[in-house]
């Protein structure tokens, strides 16, 4: 299971079956991608809010899709084990680089057994990282694995895509529109004041016009899709040369992971701390705590 990054995404429709191969480990496991998340050290808002909240003290965490190990410091840095895995030796090579003391595994996240029952009380997948174990089966799989390396009382955190995210929020830099005002007039001036609302003026319109343009593009893409109108699916996401995504919307996914055994306990946007929107949030985080028994066989 690889790692994938909070790239601008742009997912279009792709057929998909069950019985289909991963496409996307060949791309996971090339250098140029693997040194691409090797360089990402930092968290989103999201994750911070997610994991100061839900990650205890001397827990032990399996990072899965742990990529090049950027949420790596921060979850080792408390925890009383920390394992990484990945399914991408690239990746894996990587994070035993740049963290030797650490412990880090090639396996997929569908076949554990390197694992005892009830090892962990954290399963994290990051990044979205669910949504790359394909096909269905192997993600059903992975659930039933994750279930089984949890403690009782253990936790499961997740992301994962939102098919219906087709209006894209207005943004633009405050700071880089002040930069542009003191590089035309000194902050002295009394020039600078009217410079600075008058760039203001014109990038909140530019923003306005540029996150229409966007959403229209988004829309057309994603509308017509079966993924869209099911709520769940596979997109192709053209990022490091074309992924194969897996999309769900919040009630497909709780569902399916609720037959696995876990209960859910919070969603968050990945937008926050802007208010989540079922058309505008790209995706969710989810945290579930895991029950005593794992409902499907």
């Amino acid at each position: 299971m690889g790692v994938r990054g909070p790239i601008v995404k742009s997912l279009s429709p792709i057929p998909m079956s069950n019985s289909a191969v991963d496409p996307n480990l060949s791309t996971y496991n090339s250098q140029a991608v693997a040194d691409y998340y090797a360089g990402l050290n930092y968290l989103t808002p999201c994750e911070r809010l997610v994991f100061d909240e839900y990650l205890r003290p001397g827990v032990a965490i399996l990072d899965l899709g742990v990529g090049g190990g950027r949420t790596t410091p921060y979850l080792a840095s408390n925890a009383s084990r920390y394992v990484g895995v990945d399914y991408a030796p690239e990746m894996v090579a990587a994070c035993r680089t740049k963290f030797p003391d650490l412990e880090f595994h090639v396996c997929s996240a569908a076949d554990l057994s390197a694992f005892a029952s009830s090892s962990f009380n954290v399963v994290l997948m990051a990044f979205n990282g669910i949504d790359y174990v394909i096909p269905d089966e192997t993600r059903l799989q992975a659930l039933r694995e994750i279930h089984r390396v949890l403690t009782p009382d253990g936790l499961l955190i997740f992301s994962s895509h939102n098919p219906r995210a087709i209006l894209v929020r207005p943004s633009w830099n405050r700071e880089r529109v002040q930069e542009v005002a003191r590089s035309i007039v000194k902050t002295d001036s009394v020039l600078f004041r009217p410079v600075l609302r008058f760039l203001i003026a014109g990038r909140v319109m530019l923003a306005g016009a540029q996150a229409i343009l966007k959403s229209l593009k988004r829309s057309a893409r994603r509308i017509p899709t079966r993924a869209f109108w099911r709520g769940h699916g596979y997109l192709f996401d053209p990022a490091h040369g074309g992924l194969t995504t897996h999309v769900a919307v919040p009630r497909e996914v709780i569902q399916e992971t609720n037959r696995f055994g876990f209960t859910l306990l919070r969603i968050s946007g990945d937008d926050y701390p802007c208010t989540s929107h079922a058309w505008v949030t790209d995706w969710y985080y989810y945290v579930f705590s895991r029950s005593a028994t794992c409902g499907v066989k």
